[in-house]
């Protein structure tokens, strides 16, 4: 007997066994345990074509859940434009729907079709009678119905033979009517359906399968968390797919990329770290799967590999090490201590590494470098070091020249060490937690050494500022964000923190409508506007406000995020893009074609937005802010559980459920802890 497909991937929890995991067909639904897949297809006679809807296609993408309850899109092919749903009412019952907004051509010359497969090739069968189409694998069957019945059944041997017969033969041909097929393709047209619903069952007989079927598809309820944290879990939800080399599920940065070029995967450092940073905010197991996902790829050497693909693994460089500050705000919001026992010793591993073999003239500060390991692309050159900054072509690299004795650059980053600081800090707070006293000590004694050091070191007494700085001893001209993460490690001193925040409010420093360019306004570089020089990023963004927010800056941390939140808004509300990065005056996003239009660390805006409101600060605990115009988010994790946070009329009220956990009229800021609520 054949082994059951749903023993495959056991690691797939049951209420997320179905989703888009397909990262080239946008509106395919799988069943991963079974190897079950509905995949929409459409044909246009006027251009003979069809499409599976897949990135680069004219789609505008709607509410997605990560988890998959709740999947909305628009799309238009051969200028006919359709709404599409999807809602699973249980963990085994899935209901879909489409609608016609707009006809291109006559609705009898464009075609929407049902394409029902099975990954092991298990056959697919249409029954008459009950006018639904059923398969069955193992002990299991699914059936499937839609409202208005399939005005032809065809059976193919691939989902390429159904179009390729389409984009051949138009829609006449008849020779593939079928009523069992491997690929058995329920096809319908907008003459006879413009608006259709279907249902899936899935039960351990057919005849329940059958009956599990709802006889009128449900409608998309009109439901909401708010509009910042609907906005993240849409971006998770459209960026989860499956990786089928590894088998295993994860968030990618973007499901627009060519996975191909990649090699079946591909996963950079800090991007996917952000992922499990968002999406713990709605399900901590998936943030545990993208986390275990980066802590598996740990070298011998020690560090974490900057990028992993199918063809390619860069362990002779890692990236800026934020994963500890990720994992330590995790732990504070769901109460896990999982996260940190998972976590802790490969990222102490890391940062050892990173002290060791990335100082490369021996004073103690940090540099960016290439060791001489691993068979990477751009090992052993300028590009590889730059590429551990995640700020490859910044001009604050250009002055800096590969020094091959030290395989580093011969420039102390100011960025690097900020943050190699405060990951020591958070190591210590993760061994502190996990009763390993004397390592906390030595994490704490280093963040305290490099602390000091960066406070003068990296301090450029002419301009005030704190600057890269070469190994000659001269300061690099260019500035970037990264010149205020000596906040985010608590390095600057109350003198160069005013100093920081002129700088910061500067329009023609780094002030501004929209946020922080990637390198100084008034630098020329700026005027490149390709990546990172000039263009505005959501993650330097994101790790500046949260400096100004240790510093106890909340007023400029608001304006910050009040920027954030602005700039976000005007890719998002009409256009529903979330781009991976923008242009540093007008705020556009797709105005260059190095940037992705749906790029998952741009989360990192609405993210801060709605931070502003909740919070779990490393230095702070849980905080709570009452005050402002009256509002409604949630549910959202925390460590008492899924809570929703209403403000209305100067009182504040936290519910899990119908039960009310917590409510004050205080005005202001609420400091954490509260978990003891």
């Amino acid at each position: 007997m054949t082994v059951p497909n749903y023993l495959r991937t056991p690691n797939i929890p049951v209420h997320r066994a179905w989703n888009t995991w397909a990262a080239d067909r946008y509106l395919e639904m799988s069943h991963l345990p079974l190897g079950l897949r509905i995949t929409p297809v459409f044909y246009a006679a006027s251009t003979a074509k069809t499409s599976l809807m897949g990135p680069g296609s004219d789609i505008r993408l709607g509410r997605h859940e990560p988890d998959g309850r709740l999947i909305e899109a628009s799309f238009a092919h051969g200028g006919t434009h359709l709404d599409w749903v999807y809602e699973k009412t249980s963990p085994f019952n899935l209901t879909g729907a489409w609608k016609a907004t707009k006809f291109g051509e006559w609705g009898l010359r464009f075609w929407v079709v049902l394409a029902l497969s099975q990954d092991d090739g298990a056959l697919w069968h249409y029954d008459e009678e009950s006018r639904a189409a059923f398969c069955t694998i193992g002990p299991r069957s699914v059936a499937v119905r839609a409202a208005r019945d399939p005005l032809l059944v065809t059976g193919h041997e691939t989902l390429d033979g159904l179009r390729s017969e389409y984009e051949t033969h138009g829609y006449w041909y008849l020779a593939s009517r079928s009523s069992s097929a491997k690929v058995l393709a329920l096809r319908f047209n907008l003459e006879e359906a413009p608006e259709n619903g279907f249902s899936i069952a899935i039960a351990d007989r057919k005849e329940l399968a059958f009956k599990g079927l709802t006889a009128t598809p449900a409608v998309s309820k009109v439901w909401t968390r708010g509009a910042a944290l609907d906005a993240m879990a849409d971006i998770m939800g459209w960026n989860t797919i499956w990786d089928s080399v590894n088998h295993r599920p994860y968030i990618t940065c973007s499901r627009n990329w060519d996975l191909k070029k990649f090699g079946g995967f591909g996963f950079w450092l800090n991007d996917t770290a952000i992922n499990a940073f968002i999406v713990s905010l709605f399900d901590p197991d998936q943030a545990r799967e993208n986390l275990a996902m980066l802590l598996s790829a740990a070298a011998p050497e020690g560090n974490l590999p900057c990028i992993m693909t199918g063809n390619d693994a860069w362990v002779d460089r890692t990236q800026t090490p934020i994963i500890s500050f990720i994992v330590w705000q995790i732990y504070l919001r769901t109460g896990s201590r999982l996260f940190i026992d998972m976590a802790y010793d490969i990222l102490a591993r890391n940062n050892d590494w990173i002290r060791r073999v990335r100082d490369g003239n021996g004073n103690g500060l940090l540099e960016f470098g290439s060791s001489d390991v691993g068979q990477g692309l751009y090992k052993g050159t300028k590009l590889a070091a730059k590429d551990e900054s995640f700020m490859d072509n910044s001009p604050i690299h250009d002055e800096a020249r590969w020094n091959e004795k030290s395989r580093t650059l011969d420039c102390e980053d100011v960025g690097l060490n900020s943050l190699v600081c405060l990951d020591c800090e958070m190591l210590g707070l993760m061994a502190r937690a996990l009763g390993r006293l004397d390592e906390a000590k030595r994490h704490d004694a280093h963040a305290a050494q490099l602390r000091k050091k960066i406070g003068t070191h990296f301090w450029d007494g002419k301009r005030k500022i704190f600057a890269n700085r070469l190994w000659s001893g001269a300061f690099v001209k260019s500035v970037a964000p990264t010149s205020f993460y000596p906040l985010l490690c608590g390095a600057a001193s109350k003198e160069q923190q005013k100093h920081l925040l002129k700088h910061l409010e500067d329009p023609k420093k780094f002030g501004g409508h929209f946020g922080l360019p990637s390198v100084s306004r008034d630098d020329p570089a700026i005027t490149d506007n390709v990546y990172w020089r000039g263009r505005i990023w959501p993650i330097l963004n994101w790790l500046t406000w949260n400096g100004l927010e240790r510093a106890g800056e909340y007023e400029a941390a608001d304006r910050l995020a009040e920027k954030g939140w602005r700039l976000f808004l005007q890719s998002w509300e009409e256009r529903r893009l979330s781009p991976e990065n923008y242009h540093p005056e007008t705020g556009e996003g797709l105005d260059q074609p190095d940037t992705d239009p749906f790029y998952s660390w741009s989360a990192l805006l609405p993210f801060i937005a709605q931070a502003r409101t909740m919070h779990f600060s490393p230095w702070r605990g849980w905080e709570l802010r009452n005050e402002g115009e009256d509002f409604t988010f949630g549910p959202v994790t925390t460590p008492l559980g899924a809570l929703t946070i209403t403000r209305k009329t100067g009182k504040l009220t936290l519910t899990r459920g119908e039960e009310i956990v917590f409510t004050t009229q205080k005005q202001g800021r609420i400091p954490g802890p509260l978990t003891s609520l």
